[in-house]
């Protein structure tokens, strides 16, 4: 019992300087495999010319990642709640790494294909690994500024990519570029294996029945149940997927053929939303963390000034937007991110430590179904209409009044459930005998 009468919280640790060591190794892999996921981006027009391939089929490469990354979040969210982080977390490391060597090493499209899936199945293994190890090791009041930190610096991966992997691909070439960053991958993995714990000594999980197929689907009926899990994937299907379709492939295409600008500019334009995505996402780590009830206000706002600026930028009048409108494009992109992470903190509370696992499997899919989605969205309408910019992205509005329309229908219902579950642990803490 603590001095205050209330039992210790086995899932409450303390954090401190180990739990920094320990959880930045988690998420130093997480950085990795963000640099290897982005490092496409980049390479979009070279990787059309080495493979020969139009613009239905380079999104592909991206669509089929995805769909891979988002198809395992739920079995790795079951496997991270069974098995442990560890492990779930050295296996991704070792498909991610071998991905990404086979994909520098491919010279034909079915063979780069497979490569790509490989990377996105190991990918799919990490940023939840890294919340969960973030959860077993800090106090759960940390929780909503360890995320976005996570997030961070997996966007410094991505600053990797769009900063240095263009300038190596540039003089070292295809091969020597993809090849030599998996050399990253055996860093990582090496360093896991050496230091990186489950959780700290003395704050063991509770056991939980593992019972095959019936722990399955009790999992994830139990976690889909609850309507803050579905608020908080809704919320990450919306807000993520603008800045993801357009880092990930399609934001170069647009900003070299469609606004005209050099390669090296749109470049630096890539830049400024990764950046911007950093410096965000600690703003809205330190309001959500201070401020609980800022989290809606700032979902629906980040979606309504995503739209805004999205459709300045794609239907300026003339043939080329003004660059200022372009860096705000940028900089507004740099709020997905962090706002899709809010959708982690309505799923939190609404389930139990044994089931985090599963419920962030299920809220990180949200963001990365809509990114497949408009991602074959927006290679088709480009093919159909030889290249028309503004039909082709004009299909980000109609997933974003989707997941608008859920996000409104679900917020009363999830808020409701969220203060019974306020008002629940306090009684059971009054109760607690001394």
């Amino acid at each position: 019992m603590s001095a205050h009468g209330t039992a210790a919280l086995p899932g409450d640790p303390p954090g401190g300087r180990r739990a920094m060591a320990v959880w930045g190794i988690g998420v130093a892999v997480y950085l990795v495999a963000i640099i290897f996921r982005t490092s496409l981006g980049v390479a979009g027009i070279d990787a059309a010319e080495r493979f020969q391939i139009n613009a239905s089929a380079l999104s592909t490469f991206s669509i089929l990642q995805l769909l891979v990354y988002a198809g395992m979040q739920i079995p790795v969210g079951l496997m991270i709640d069974r098995l442990g982080t560890r492990k779930v977390l050295a296996l991704g490391t070792v498909l991610f790494t071998a991905g990404q060597l086979a994909f520098g090493l491919s010279h034909s499209y079915g063979t780069a294909l497979a490569s790509r899936a490989l990377l996105g199945c190991g990918d799919a293994m990490t940023f939840i690994s890294v919340l969960r190890l973030g959860a077993r090791w800090f106090p759960a009041r940390r929780g909503p500024m360890i995320a976005q930190v996570a997030a961070l610096f997996g966007m410094a991966g991505n600053l990797v990519s769009t900063v240095f992997l263009t300038r190596i691909l540039h003089s070292a070439g295809w091969t020597q570029t993809f090849v030599g960053s998996a050399a990253a991958g055996a860093v990582v993995l090496v360093l896991m294996l050496a230091f990186l714990k489950d959780h700290p000594e003395g704050y063991e999980p509770a056991p939980v029945g593992h019972s095959g197929r019936g722990f399955v689907r009790r999992q994830i009926a139990r976690a889909w149940r609850e309507p803050g899990t579905r608020l908080g994937m809704w919320v990450h299907f919306t807000t993520q997927f603008p800045m993801q379709v357009f880092m990930l492939l399609w934001g170069m295409p647009f900003l070299v053929e469609a606004q005209g600008l050099s390669r090296d500019t749109a470049g630096l334009l890539l830049t400024v939303a990764v950046l911007a995505n950093m410096a965000i996402g600690l703003v809205y780590g330190q309001i959500i963390g201070r401020h609980h009830a800022a989290r809606m206000p700032l979902a629906l706002g980040t979606v309504a000034v995503t739209a805004l600026m999205w459709a300045v930028a794609v239907f300026w009048p003339g043939a080329h937007a003004p660059m200022w409108v372009l860096v705000l494009l940028c900089v507004v992109l740099g709020t997905c991110g962090p706002a899709s992470m809010i959708g982690f903190d309505f799923a939190r509370p609404a389930n139990p430590p044994e089931r985090q696992g599963t419920a962030s499997g299920i809220v990180n899919m949200g963001g990365f179904v809509a990114g497949i989605v408009t991602l074959f969205a927006v290679g088709l309408l480009l093919d159909a209409t030889g290249d028309d910019y503004r039909i082709a992205f004009a299909s980000v509005f109609v997933m974003e009044a989707l997941g608008l329309s859920q996000i409104l229908r679900l917020r009363t219902r999830a808020q409701r459930r969220e203060e019974e579950r306020i008002v629940a642990s306090r009684v059971e803490t009054v109760h607690v005998p001394v």
